[in-house]
């Protein structure tokens, strides 16, 4: 793992997000995706609890969820499984949709400035597509979709969410950004060869972004106590979340075109 590459792209990240232009760029995801979620929880948030509560029910889920409360010592979450239930399976929703938000309205700008202002000469062989972005991000997240749901009752143990958060958040992180960083400049034998040859770097760069957006995630507690506060705590989830996705597809847009640009430059000599 190139860590000095890592470190200097970081570097740059933070440099450019202080630019108007990336500051501004966090408007409009962050506004589609609120008008979003905020028409889909108005219409079935209610619907949607209601649903979980008949199934418990009927599948004698309380009492199950009830067992494995009392062997991990959070027995008095048992009065708000409901609406816990409810969040932490909007939870994935709502990272994605802030995630391909990213991906169709910012990392086109992102790739344009970033490349216009640091990589001039390096040359744009418009390999990606957005009906491609579009098919990687959502076969990205149907993946992240089972592997978050076979993971979910492991966040019932104390600190196991916080560490899984992060690596399944970062692995989709890396899926999408990747191709959208290298979508207007590599082709898709390049895109391929950069994966693999610096998959660890990115995959780590992935689950960094994913520690700090698991700070959302946190927002949760405070709305499975209270159903009131959840349209605000899912507002501010939101924004933290698009804030976060901005400056780690700034991340990796650096990292990528550089490793790009170092890549053609050693293919005479080879």
């Amino acid at each position: 793992m190139n860590m000095a590459s890592v470190m200097r792209a970081w570097g740059r990240a933070v440099a450019a997000q202080l630019h108007y232009r990336m500051l501004l760029l966090t408007i409009l995801p962050f506004m589609v995706a609120l008008i979003l979620w905020g028409v889909l929880m108005y219409l079935g948030l209610q619907e949607a609890m209601d649903f979980i509560q008949t199934w418990l029910t009927e599948h004698d889920g309380f009492a199950r969820v009830r067992s494995v409360l009392s062997m991990v010592g959070l027995l008095a979450l048992k009065m708000i499984v409901v609406p816990l239930v409810a969040m932490w399976v909007l939870l994935p929703l709502m990272i994605f949709t802030s995630l391909l938000c990213i991906a169709l309205f910012a990392m086109p700008a992102i790739n344009k400035h970033v490349g216009g202002r640091d990589y001039p000469d390096l040359e744009q062989k418009n390999g990606g597509t957005l009906l491609g972005s579009i098919w990687h991000s959502l076969s990205s997240f149907a993946i992240f979709a089972i592997m978050w749901v076979l993971t979910l009752p492991l966040n019932l143990i104390p600190f196991v969410g916080l560490v899984l958060q992060p690596l399944l958040w970062g692995w989709l992180t890396y899926r999408v950004m990747v191709y959208d960083a290298l979508a207007l400049h590599a082709d898709a034998e390049e895109r391929t060869s950069l994966m693999q040859e610096h998959r660890w770097s990115l995959l780590s760069m992935g689950i960094i972004a994913g520690l700090f957006g698991a700070a959302p995630g946190l927002l949760w507690l405070g709305g499975a106590m209270s159903t009131l506060f959840l349209p605000v705590l899912a507002g501010a989830a939101i924004w933290v979340y698009v804030l976060v996705f901005v400056f780690t597809g700034l991340w990796f847009q650096h990292y990528c075109l550089e490793s790009l640009q170092r890549q053609r430059s050693a293919q005479p000599a080879v």
